[in-house]
């Protein structure tokens, strides 16, 4: 998964949960009931692991601060 880099990760989790949180309730309605008076499905907090990248691609990175996002890198959830 890629995310834009104007997004934080921790927005995108938070998009994540909540778009499949409403998907698994619409389709699982006993969903509701299991978790004992609480509306939660996932629990607080995350775990994120990066891919390690090279000095070409963190100096690449840096040249393209602040220039206008052609659209490439939408996250899309649902």
């Amino acid at each position: 998964m890629s995310i834009p880099p104007t997004m934080g990760v921790g927005k995108a989790i938070e998009i994540i949960k909540q778009n499949t949180s409403r998907e698994l309730k619409q389709k699982f309605p006993f969903i509701k009931q299991t978790y004992w008076g609480t509306d939660a499905v996932w629990s607080e907090g995350y775990f994120v692991s990066s891919v390690g990248v090279d000095e070409t691609v963190i100096q690449k990175y840096i040249e393209q601060q602040g220039k206008k996002d052609a659209g490439q890198a939408k996250l899309e959830l649902f």
